[in-house]
């Protein structure tokens, strides 16, 4: 496996949490798929570009680009998750796409070899965020497209249904790392710093399913691994309490078929500054 720095990180994602996400990966992508088309289509592909996945995870969003596209590539930290998205490709007949195990802060990623970076959801807790983004910028042509997108939880249903449950989890908080980008002057710096220009910040808004039904949706939750580590933290003793919360907070959206909540990102697009 290539050089790691973001060690803490590495280690969740090669933990329980990166098993938890391989393990329900039809789950987790029907909370995020909403903002897959958003995404690509900020990223303007075409038929030639060559595309970089940072944080792919599972890779649904590697594999939907890799349709429109020559060649995609996928780079994490989990190798559960890489696992899961090299089954899923071979299963899906996508054979225009690869996995990478490694930090995208220090990967060592051929100069100029990709037109296009991507994000969904995987670029909010770089060790050190100028470092990762200028390793991005040279793994791009000049005037190379960056389209990422970062959750925001505060504000939306999902974050009032987690707000709800702070009270019986001493430190669990919402950000989570998921306000980083939320402000669009502070993102322009550090993306200019990394060597990005043209940099744009939007919020988009959408819908996501978290399970079947309240119950179901609640277990899920508690799983989360953001969840499950500070129920952790708290020997386990909080759980009836916390279990109860969620269930207040979901019945709210229980419907005939699924529990959905609508959610908000930054959808964030920049190029690569020409010499």
């Amino acid at each position: 496996m290539a050089e790691i720095v973001n060690t803490a990180q590495a280690e969740a994602w090669n933990g329980y949490e990166g098993e938890h996400w391989a393990g329900h990966v039809d789950r987790y992508d029907a909370v995020n798929a909403g903002i897959n088309e958003p995404l690509l289509s900020a990223a303007r592909l075409t038929a030639g570009d060559r595309v970089l996945d940072i944080g792919c995870g599972n890779g649904q969003l590697t594999r939907l680009a890799a349709r429109r596209v020559r060649t995609a590539t996928g780079v994490d930290l989990s190798g559960p998750m890489l696992a899961r998205a090299r089954q899923l490709a071979t299963e899906q007949g996508v054979d225009n796409v690869s996995f990478h195990q490694g930090d995208a802060q220090v990967f060592e990623f051929d100069p100029g070899s990709f037109d296009v970076a991507l994000s969904r959801y995987g670029i909010m807790f770089f060790a050190d965020p100028v470092a990762a983004f200028a390793n991005i910028a040279r793994a791009l042509v000049p005037g190379g497209r960056l389209a990422i997108a970062v959750p925001i939880l505060a504000g939306s249903q999902v974050g009032a249904v987690f707000a709800a449950i702070a009270t019986h989890l001493p430190g669990f908080g919402i950000g989570h790392g998921f306000s980083a980008f939320a402000d669009p002057g502070a993102t322009a710096e550090l993306l200019g710093a990394a060597g990005f220009t043209d940099v744009t910040n939007e919020r988009v808004d959408t819908v996501g399913v978290w399970g079947a039904d309240v119950a179901d949706a609640t277990e899920f939750m508690l799983g989360w691994g953001p969840v499950r580590y500070h129920r952790q933290r708290n020997d386990f003793a909080t759980d009836d309490a916390v279990r109860a919360a969620l269930g207040t907070a979901l019945a709210p959206y229980a419907g005939d078929e699924a529990i959905r909540l609508r959610s908000a990102s930054r959808l964030i697009t920049a190029t690569v500054a020409l010499p």
